[in-house]
């Protein structure tokens, strides 16, 4: 029996979500939007491809909920962009409501799904969901930090001139400035990073990661889409076909890291039933003392929710 998963938000990151989760083929998906016709034309057009690409066209497009009823996964997109000048806590307000608003109605149909939240300011959102949704902490996770970990593996394969496949990277903390790449736990091919680069270099890695995002922001004159809706993608399918995937997730923390009631980014066992395990990772002082920071970023922001 085909899985059955929910995107909401037809936006560039929920459409190139849709659309890589349409390519594995093993999911019935509904791609939701409140703009009128255009959940169902992004739907028949990734539909189409699917003749070209050589997978069943399974995507509905719609303007409500009924059609999510019984998704074993619902990856929340909804809500503004960043725009130039802009940080993801500018969002917050706006998006609060928007994400709670949605995730109430997908709970309403779909009251087993796991929520993979997406919109911005994702740690923040996280709360928003789970105080929406009522659900246990192991099926309300965000996606950041695989996100934050691909860039900071481009980074380092452009840097290293080495291929990007053998780039094995972990970035943690809020999905900000304030994010910490561990340069500790990073490797290429398993030669530990700082022994194929200068800490000079290393640090405009580091550096470009944390405003990778800004970067893209700049460039386009809104947020990316093409790296976060296939890093959501991933996500789903560690969900769906309970891979056990050791993953950087936002996820909701009692201790773990010296951190109690708070989404940040950390390693997670993801599978079948959400977070399984939040895997603990061995840091120096300095990337305790960053994530520590991250997490003070976090909590601030989180401070501002009228649901906190």
């Amino acid at each position: 029996m085909r899985k059955k998963v929910t995107v909401v938000g037809a936006g560039n990151v929920g459409a190139t979500c849709a659309q890589e989760l349409a390519r594995r083929d093993y999911a019935d998906i509904v791609l939701v939007d409140i703009k009128p016709n255009f959940p169902q034309g992004k739907a028949l057009d990734i539909n189409q491809a699917g003749s070209v690409l050589g997978y069943e066209p399974n995507v509905v497009g719609s303007n409500g909920y009924d059609e999510t009823a019984g998704s074993d996964v619902v990856v929340i997109t909804a809500g503004l962009p960043r725009k130039p000048g802009m940080s993801r806590d500018d969002l917050v307000a706006t998006n609060e409501a928007i994400v709670g608003s949605v995730t109430k109605e997908i709970v309403k149909r779909s009251p087993k799904t796991i929520i993979v939240v997406v919109s911005n300011p994702l740690d923040a959102m996280c709360h928003v969901a789970k105080a929406a949704s009522r659900f246990p902490k192991e099926r309300v996770v965000g996606m950041a930090g695989i996100l934050d970990t691909a860039r900071f593996a481009a980074s380092i394969a452009w840097e290293t001139g080495m291929s990007v496949k053998d780039v094995t990277a972990m970035v943690l903390g809020g999905h900000g400035d304030q994010m910490v790449p561990v340069v500790s736990a990073t490797t290429v091919g398993g030669v530990p990073l700082e022994q194929l680069a200068l800490k000079g270099r290393i640090a405009k890695m580091v550096d470009r990661t944390r405003k990778g995002g800004g970067e893209v922001v700049n460039l386009l004159g809104t947020s990316a889409w093409y790296a976060p809706g296939a890093a959501a993608a991933q996500m789903v399918d560690a969900i769906c076909l309970d891979e056990k995937r050791v993953l950087p997730c936002t996820a909701f923390l009692e201790g773990e890291y010296g951190v109690n009631g708070l989404y940040m980014g950390v390693p997670v066992k993801l599978g079948s039933s959400g977070v399984e395990e939040i895997v603990k990772l061995r840091l120096t002082a300095d990337e305790k003392k960053m994530l520590r920071a991250s997490a003070a970023a976090v909590r601030e922001v989180v401070g501002v929710l009228k649901t906190s």
